[in-house]
């Protein structure tokens, strides 16, 4: 089955103490989408300047990723510069230029209306409501969301929660969410907002999964370098969306636990490179390795 995943196509420049690289593919719908795409054809809705390479849209379509939910109009695309420190963990913003994205409001295409999982990747809560206005009777809904929203959108976010099947955030967006310092406490009280499942992404130390008296701890694969560590939650994201939806039938605790570690793998190999590259070059069978390991290394037991 398709994806349907809607969020923010950019233009990033990143900076680390050894390397800086400009106009790289960026946005969280950019790596979702890639991540997705390597279970499930994915439908993608965005907004793009007439700066935007045309080359993109190419690559898409090789990795079946349908872009005729992507506005390109006149302007410049969303540009976002960062600079991480040593320990590639903190991280801070140069630079934010929403142009055209700044108007952004994701309408769409008729024949994107009926799919049956969707990920409302990383944009305001509000515009994620609207994608779910105009959906007809989705299967399954994922949605990221980020500190920025728990700021200043709390009212609006809090009327998506009782709307999403599974909502994925990092350890301290929840912990401000929910003012619990325990993450399990935590993961436990954003179920009771209304989502039936909660990943909660720790970055290098792996995810958390709760559902209804259910729970999953998942390690973090062991890298020996790390590049660029852009993208890797919303590419954990895609991950997870896209092989939910390859799996039959409605998903239960025990696919989503396969599901976090599959977006885990998928993040480690993100991280591996700039930007998307290493993505573009990744294979399933490089994946299914990993996940070999992955499991192991959870002592996750595929019959459970």
């Amino acid at each position: 089955m398709s994806v349907l995943i809607v969020g923010s196509i950019a233009l990033d420049t990143v900076k680390t103490p050894v390397e800086e690289h400009a106009d790289l593919l960026g946005g969280s719908a950019s790596y979702a989408s890639l991540g997705a795409s390597f279970f499930s054809p994915v439908k993608l809705v965005g907004i793009v300047g007439d700066d935007f390479p045309e080359s993109e849209f190419d690559f898409w379509k090789e990795r079946q990723i349908d872009a005729t939910g992507v506005q390109r109009v006149s302007g410049k695309t969303f540009r976002w510069s960062g600079e991480y420190a040593w320990d590639m963990n903190t991280r801070e913003t140069r630079s934010v230029a929403l142009n055209v994205f700044e108007h952004f409001r994701p309408d769409l295409p008729e024949a994107y209306r009926e799919t049956d999982f969707v990920l409302l990747a990383n944009i305001a809560p509000a515009l994620q409501s609207h994608v779910l206005d105009q959906m007809k009777e989705p299967r399954f809904v994922v949605a990221d969301t980020m500190d920025l929203w728990i700021e200043t959108a709390r009212a609006d976010l809090d009327a998506l929660l009782p709307r999403v099947d599974l909502l994925i955030l990092n350890d301290s967006e929840a912990r401000e969410l929910t003012k619990e310092t325990s993450l399990i406490k935590a993961g436990r009280k954003i179920r009771k907002a209304g989502p039936k499942y909660v990943a909660i992404k720790k970055g290098e130390h792996g995810a958390l999964l709760f559902g209804e008296n259910e729970f999953f701890s998942c390690g973090a694969y062991p890298l020996e370098d790390i590049h660029d560590p852009t993208g890797a939650g919303d590419t954990f994201a895609g991950g997870m969306a896209g092989y939910l939806a390859s799996a039959s039938g409605k998903p239960d605790f025990a696919s989503l636990r396969r599901a976090v570690i599959y977006g885990s793998v998928l993040a480690s190999f993100n991280v591996e490179a700039f930007s998307l590259e290493r993505l573009r070059t990744l294979t399933i069978e490089e994946i299914r390795e990993r996940y070999d390991v992955f499991r192991a290394m959870s002592a996750f037991d595929e019959r459970a």
